[in-house]
């Protein structure tokens, strides 16, 4: 995966889970964050706050991969 398909991807969603990407691109959520660093830098990308729980006590979510990035343009 290049950064240009993830841009596609984020710029498509406009807000996306750090876990959808994980599941999308099938690419370790460490290396997830360091591409969308690169995007995040440029002030085209902002992590957005947590948001509140789906609302079920499954607790099926790794609580790591519940971040939230939504696409910026400028």
């Amino acid at each position: 995966m290049i950064l240009a398909d993830l841009r596609h991807y984020l710029k498509q969603h406009s807000r996306v889970a750090l876990a959808d990407l994980v599941n999308h691109f099938n690419v370790d959520a460490d290396a997830l964050r360091g591409m969308l660093e690169r995007w995040i830098s440029k002030g085209n990308l902002r992590k957005t706050s947590q948001e509140a729980a789906c609302g079920t006590s499954c607790c099926k979510c790794d609580p790591a991969l519940i971040e939230f990035y939504e696409w910026v343009e400028r």
